[in-house]
């Protein structure tokens, strides 16, 4: 049986491949869309309560996403 750990990193993996495909296809398509995303970090958090919470490393990743995308699609990065 698989662990909750290695079933974790997997649909991870999934969600973020199918996320940054549909990235890719939106932005071509619609010039904007990741200036728009990024335009909206700063609404975005992390939904602990507790210790573990950290609003800036939620958006730090989504940040990442952004680049890797501009960069996949040879958008400039800002």
């Amino acid at each position: 049986m698989t662990d909750n750990a290695v079933l974790t990193r997997q649909r991870e993996i999934a969600i973020e491949h199918v996320l940054f495909k549909l990235i890719e296809y939106v932005e071509q398509r619609q010039a904007g869309f990741l200036d728009f995303v990024e335009g909206s970090l700063e609404h975005l958090g992390d939904n602990a309560s507790d210790e573990t919470k950290d609003d800036e490393a939620v958006r730090e990743i989504a940040r990442r996403l952004i680049t890797g995308a501009r960069h996949e699609i040879g958008s400039p990065t800002r």
